[in-house]
């Protein structure tokens, strides 16, 4: 989150408790096709309840709006409940500013309402509001850096200018050291045990989870801040001019001894390699470096808030940085899939309502975490979505159908949790309403339905720790070699090729392959089958995971190996699924398949700001219902011929079919 959506948010906090008239549902048409349908489908669908809707994020409930009356307020507009802290002012500090936070959070619960909390002064996550630095000096972020042109050429020194600390858009702050545990602990009990202290009657009845927002290892140049902003965003810890960008690897005082009972091997005498050198050596020791990085930043951050969150009777979510860029993945999270997998509910942070954005680089960002938690036999999956880009570009507001086909998008690739930096101010309660709607019938189908990809794409983190060199400059994808940028360039075409060819999928790395059981022609990872995987070009696959595809491949099962230079064919996919296809793909329709109660639904979406006819494959298609959750409709498909669905969508449209009950 950046400072221009907090000016927003603080302008959201002041307004948006008010009252509003209550809005009439609109109920949805019953056909005998619906009649079918389980009754809690429909009771779901004709009026969603609040565990379906979705969540607006404001920080610091103002003290005359923690009334039960005025989060009756915020039902009404459509929404199921609130993400919130205790205010900013005197963070943490300040009982006045709590005992206001418990006032809300109890209305919360009297109206009915759900509550998140947001766990920082404003972002990125683990530093108390720099309470954690204050009490704990010593626990500042590291970074090992290499100057070459000096005759000892490594440096320990703190990780903040030229990081994600000082460039962001909302405080330039130094930052704890999130792979050690001192500082992890000192986060915890200066945030959580606060929350835990005042707010513990409600854990696990009105609070059902804590949100985490941006927490990295911050060891990376991201690049400056345009000036315009930087002049906007507040400097707590001035930023040194002296420091000189230099390659960087995160650091903490055990690294070295615990490299040593992983691998056997003496880190400070190897560690050159992690900032040169193209040997099998050099790489090795990379890869063998990162992935301990990978599992301290998983257990020691993200897996002790698990523990806590558990031990406390809720949820754990939040989002990382930078998900849609794959070069970042090893400086800033080690392995964004597996910090992912420790959330309960792993979410993403999506900042533009233009629904095209999926096509692009919007399915990177959500099938994370879609995947982390389908693999982990989890299906809640989160988003922080706006129209931050839009507003930045002048562009803004969103309309209501660009925000519900953006929302549609994400759910066809798992999301169910919908936290909201949305202006209510900038739209009518109307229009509010109808997006709260729009997203509880969504979820009325599909929240307790289970994603149906059959296809694994293979993420290639263990290549990018092989491969990644720190730079002094701002990290780039052209900032790396060409056997990276090759890696990088086959995965996004493979994921953007399936996007656009309605292809459902999920991501896979070498430790969910290696653990992954061959049965028959399928290759399953917890309770989830798959039929294919695909292999980006050039990747090389650690032993286990290699032998495993090979076991898979050799009982039939498909796997594609992309090569450089050369467009891979996908055509086999599409006889992977019975239902869902269109007939001629259109790279602007988004497709998610789900099973829920032993029926196929498909969410089918068209991106696009023009119409698009096309059908879809379905058996027994006669059968089927398309319900229309912007309307609230539901009506029998309309056939144009056998095993087909005939669809006309309006720009920005969508529709779940949902199909007949198995025999």
């Amino acid at each position: 989150m950046d400072l221009a959506r907090r000016f927003v948010v603080v302008f959201i906090a002041a307004s948006l408790l008010a009252q509003v008239p209550v809005l009439a549902a609109k109920t949805a048409s019953e056909p005998e096709a619906a009649a079918s349908l389980p009754r809690q489908w429909l009771d779901d669908w004709r009026q969603p309840s609040v565990r379906l809707r979705p969540l607006q994020i404001v920080h610091g409930v103002p003290p005359e709006q923690a009334t039960v009356e005025a989060m009756m307020g915020l039902k009404e507009l459509g929404l199921g409940g609130i993400v919130c802290n205790v205010a900013f002012g005197e963070y943490l500090r300040s009982e006045r500013n709590w005992q206001v936070l418990v006032r809300a959070v109890e209305a919360c619960g009297q109206a009915g309402l759900r509550v998140w909390i947001y766990d920082e002064d404003g972002y990125p996550s683990g530093a108390a509001g720099g309470l954690v630095l204050d009490e704990n000096p010593g626990c500042e972020a590291l970074a090992l850096a290499y100057d070459p042109c000096q005759a000892d050429p490594f440096l320990l020194r703190p990780a903040y200018e030229h990081t994600h600390a000082s460039n962001n858009y909302y405080a330039a702050r130094r930052y704890p050291n999130l792979i050690d545990p001192v500082a992890v602990e000192a986060f915890i009990r200066t945030t959580h045990d606060a929350y835990g202290e005042r707010l513990k009657p409600f854990f696990g009845t009105t609070i059902e989870a804590m949100f985490t927002d941006e927490p990295s290892l911050m060891a990376v140049n991201i690049g400056p801040l345009p000036d315009e902003v930087r002049a906007k965003v507040r400097v707590v810890d001035p930023l040194d001019p002296n420091v000189q960008p230099l390659p960087s690897v995160p650091w903490v005082a055990d690294l070295p001894e615990l490299y040593r009972r992983c691998y056997g091997q003496d880190l400070l005498a190897a560690r050159k390699s992690l900032f040169e050198g193209d040997s099998e050596r050099d790489r090795q020791i990379r890869q063998q470096y990162w992935a301990l990085v990978a599992d301290l930043l998983a257990e020691r951050y993200y897996g002790r808030i698990q523990r806590w969150a558990h031990a406390h009777r809720f949820a754990s979510s939040g989002h990382i940085l930078w998900e849609e860029t794959l070069e970042h993945h090893p400086a800033l999270e080690g392995n964004t899939l597996k910090v992912l997998g420790r959330m309960d509910i792993p979410g993403l942070d999506m900042l533009t309502s233009n629904p095209e954005a999926v096509i692009h680089t919007g399915w990177m960002t959500a099938v994370l975490p879609a995947s982390a938690a389908l693999l982990n036999g989890g299906r809640r999956v989160m988003t922080e979505v706006s129209d931050f880009s839009e507003t930045m570009a002048g562009k803004g507001p969103a309309s209501v159908a660009e925000m519900c086909a953006t929302a549609a998008w994400q759910a066809a690739f798992g999301v169910t949790e919908f936290t909201l930096y949305y202006n209510r101010q900038q739209r009518s309660p109307t229009e509010y309403r109808a997006y709260g709607d729009f997203v509880g019938r969504l979820n009325a189908l599909l929240r307790d339905a289970q994603p149906a990809p059959r296809v694994l794409l293979y993420y290639p983190i263990a290549d990018m720790w092989a491969e990644y060199k720190p730079v002094a400059e701002k990290l780039t994808k052209q900032t790396q070699s060409a056997r990276m940028r090759g890696i990088i360039d086959s995965f996004m075409n493979l994921g953007r090729r399936m996007t656009r060819g309605q292809i459902s999928f999920a991501l896979a790395d070498h430790e969910v392959l290696a653990g992954a059981r061959v049965k028959g022609k399928r290759i399953c990872a917890g309770d989830r089958c798959f039929d294919a995987i695909l292999l980006p070009a050039d990747v090389e696959l650690p032993s286990p995971a290699r032998a495993n595809v090979r076991r898979f491949e050799a009982a039939g099962g498909r796997v594609l190996r992309d090569v450089r230079g050369e467009t891979a064919s996908l055509d086999f996919l599409a006889g992977l699924y019975g239902s869902g296809l269109p007939s001629n793909p259109q790279e602007r329709i988004v497709v998610g398949r789900f099973r829920r109660a032993g029926r196929d639904l498909i969410l089918v979406v068209n991106v696009a700001a023009s119409a698009c006819d096309c059908e879809m494959s379905a058996p027994q298609a006669t059968k089927w219902i398309v319900a229309d959750p912007a309307a609230g409709t539901m009506e029998p498909v309309p056939t144009d011929r056998a095993g087909w669905i005939s669809l006309s969508l309006p720009p920005r449209a969508t529709r779940v079919l949902v199909g007949p009950a198995d025999d």
